[in-house]
């Protein structure tokens, strides 16, 4: 089933959906099973796997010139995701973005997971900041809206270089993000719903959000698209607090507030354990709140987060 097929089955009920990243280079996919594996009891009907571009680093030569190297960290989402489906019967859903791809780069990745019967994507811009300043413009997708184009065009049997094919019987489908709190690059929110409306004309069935932590922020959010037309599903991401530390970290990298009573509780924490033991309480609460709200489903950010994540499963599912 598609996601947006579980989203319209939940009757009512809201479903469960993680996020995860591949391993390290080296590293062997029984970390990402483990995570997995942890989670699987609470039926998660989607599982989102993370992609990561190349990052350039400059390496100092004998002579004293340098010489360009472009290194990824992490594996693609596309072995991972067909991984993942294979082994578990779950729908997979590997991001693909913007950032530090070629659209060349994006077709072949089209073409292996068409091959893999993995049909549903998540479609992002990708980091803020791009890992090479001298890549041909022409060559890549700037912006979301662009990559979204290009899935489009595949879907009808477009190639790249504008070179038809016979369709693939079954097309990508796909969601893509919004921004509660407002995408950092928007100049106010009234255009970044405007953006969000667009990518649901384009073809976008549902939107995920960024991590937020002020529920009335969501809901805001939610009454703002419906009243702009856009009506697929908004599903919130959470994201569980486990160290000190992210109190200052989130709000700087990912342009999201904490509520006074949480960043409250969170400066009286001593230790990461307490810290954890606060975000914990705080997301459940946050869940449930969600959950009486009505909402699709709940997809939970894992990074740093899987035990977390599985006991606040375990009190709201």
């Amino acid at each position: 089933m598609r996601v947006i097929d579980h989203l319209k089955a939940t009757q009512g009920h809201t479903a469960f959906s993680f996020e995860i990243l591949p391993p390290l280079k080296g590293n062997d996919i029984t970390r990402v099973y483990s995570i997995i594996d942890k989670l699987r009891e609470f039926d998660p009907k989607y599982i989102n796997i993370t992609s990561h571009h190349s990052e350039v680093q400059y390496q100092e030569m004998p002579d004293g010139s340098y010489i360009k190297k472009k290194i990824r960290k992490r594996p693609g989402s596309v072995a991972i995701a067909s991984a993942i489906q294979n082994k578990y019967g779950i729908t997979a859903v590997p991001h693909i973005i913007c950032k530090g791809f070629t659209r060349d780069e994006t077709e072949y990745a089209l073409i292996d997971l068409n091959f893999l019967g993995v049909h549903d994507l998540l479609l992002l811009q990708g980091d803020a900041k791009g890992p090479d300043k001298s890549a041909d413009p022409t060559k890549i997708n700037q912006h979301a809206t662009d990559l979204q184009q290009q899935v489009n065009d595949f879907n009808r049997g477009i190639y790249a270089d504008g070179e038809a094919f016979e369709a693939n019987a079954t097309p990508f489908s796909y969601g893509m993000a919004c921004y509660p709190e407002k995408h950092e690059s928007a100049p106010n929110m009234e255009s970044d719903i405007r953006y969000a409306r667009m990518k649901v004309e384009q073809g976008a069935s549902y939107l995920v959000t960024q991590m937020f932590f002020d529920n009335q922020k969501y809901y805001d959010f939610v009454t703002r698209c419906r009243a702009e037309g856009i009506t697929v599903p908004i599903i919130p991401g959470i994201k569980p607090i486990v160290l000190r530390n992210q109190l200052n970290v989130l709000p700087r990298v990912f342009r999201t507030d904490i509520p006074e009573p949480f960043a409250i509780e969170l400066a009286r924490c001593s230790t990461d354990e307490q810290a954890k033991e606060a975000g914990i309480e705080w997301s459940i609460a946050q869940c449930r709140d969600l959950i009486a709200h009505g909402v699709p489903s709940i997809h939970f950010y894992t990074l740093m987060a899987t035990d977390s994540v599985r006991r606040i499963a375990k009190e709201i599912y």
